[in-house]
């Protein structure tokens, strides 16, 4: 009884520190891994991605993003890509929760570009006031090659909350 008392006080600690981040005009800057195996697309091959964003919440719960990254393809047919992109999330009712939107402007070695939207539902989970990991599962539906470049997948992040 004792610890799910405890677990219930620390749950409800957790939800009282995130409902402050997420309030208009909070700013956010975040970093992920993507890759390592744990993505699937049409290539089959190893690969990874590292991505950084910055965002502003213009309303409570609301987030724009900006971001930039680099994807390095086990599939040396099609190249390393880096991409910009922009996107927002919405937190559910400030219990770390998100759903998010993005659209990318990949471009790849071998001098081709591709847009990808794509969309992904995660979790924030706060380790301090401020400091969040933050995984998330995404999905990237390529223009170009829809069979090949569509991406779903697993990745990990962590953000800052300022």
């Amino acid at each position: 009884m004792k610890k799910i008392l405890l677990l219930l006080f620390v749950f409800s600690l957790s939800v009282v520190s995130a409902s402050a981040q997420f309030e208009e005009g909070k700013k956010y800057a975040g970093a992920s891994l993507s890759g390592l195996d744990m993505n699937y697309s049409g290539n089959g091959k190893f690969s990874l991605g590292v991505e950084g964003k910055a965002g502003y919440f213009f309303s409570d719960n609301l987030m724009l993003l900006a971001e930039a990254g680099y994807d390095h393809q086990g599939n040396r047919d099609n190249g390393d890509a880096i991409h910009v992109g922009v996107g927002g999330r919405y937190y559910i009712t400030q219990n770390g929760i998100f759903l998010g939107a993005n659209c990318k402007l990949m471009h790849f070695d071998h001098n081709f570009n591709d847009f990808m939207p794509g969309v992904e539902v995660g979790y924030a989970f706060f380790i301090s006031h401020t400091v969040t990991i933050e995984p998330s599962l995404y999905y990237q539906q390529s223009f170009k090659n829809h069979s090949d470049f569509s991406t779903i997948g697993f990745k990990v992040g962590f953000g800052i909350y300022l």
